[in-house]
C-alpha cells in the first residue's frame, strides 16, 4: 500500500475514534505526524498499539518552547512493522506544571525512556513505577535540556563581540 494512502487511512481511523482530540495532521517527509492532548493520550497509544498495530516504541522525547503557551512538547515516536510504517504524536504541557500520564501502562518499554525524558527536560510522568534520574547526578538540581540558561558564560573575555568585528 503506498504511503500516503496508509498515512490517509491511519487519520481517519484516528478522527473517527478520537474527534477533535487529534489536530494538527501533517505529514512532513511522509511521516504521519498530529497533535493530542494529555486526558486522551495513553487510549491514542492504545488504541494505536492494538487496533492500528504500532507495536513499537522507538522513543520518547520532548522539545522545550521557552516563551510560549505550550511550553514543552512530549513526543512519541511509534513503528508498525506490519505495514512498514512510522507516526509521531506530540502533546503540548504546561512548562509551569509538566506532568503526563505514564505510557508504561501500554510499554514496559517506555520506563526508561520516560526516566530520560525526566532527567533532561523535567516532564514528570504520572503512575511511572520508578521515575528517577537516569544519567545526570541526582543532586544536580536543572534539568540541562530546557532553555533556561544562556548559552555561553557572559564574563569570559575571549568572547567579546569587539574581537569578531561586531
Amino acid at each position: 500500500m503506498e504511503e500516503t494512502t496508509l498515512n490517509n487511512d491511519i487519520h481517519v481511523k484516528l478522527t473517527e475514534r478520537f474527534g477533535e482530540k487529534v489536530t494538527a495532521v501533517s505529514e512532513p517527509y511522509g511521516l504521519l505526524t498530529f497533535v493530542t492532548y494529555k486526558d486522551v493520550i495513553i487510549n491514542v497509544l492504545s488504541h494505536l498499539k492494538e487496533e492500528l498495530k504500532f507495536n513499537f516504541l522507538t522513543d520518547i522525547t520532548a522539545v522545550h518552547y521557552p516563551g510560549k503557551d505550550h511550553g514543552i512538547a512530549v513526543v512519541y515516536h511509534l513503528h508498525n512493522m506490519v505495514e512498514k510504517v512510522r507516526i509521531r504524536i506530540k502533546v503540548f504541557i504546561s512548562e509551569q506544571n509538566p506532568t503526563i500520564p505514564t505510557a508504561t501502562t501500554v510499554w514496559k518499554g517506555a520506563n526508561w525512556m520516560e526516566r530520560e525524558t525526566y532527567d533532561f527536560f523535567g516532564v514528570k510522568f504520572e503512575g511511572h513505577p520508578d521515575l528517577r534520574r537516569i544519567l545526570n547526578m541526582d543532586d544536580l538540581g536543572v534539568h540541562p535540556m530546557l532553555k533556561q540558561y544562556p548559552l555561553e558564560d557572559p564574563n569570559r573575555v575571549d568572547k567579546k563581540d569587539e574581537f569578531f568585528g561586531r
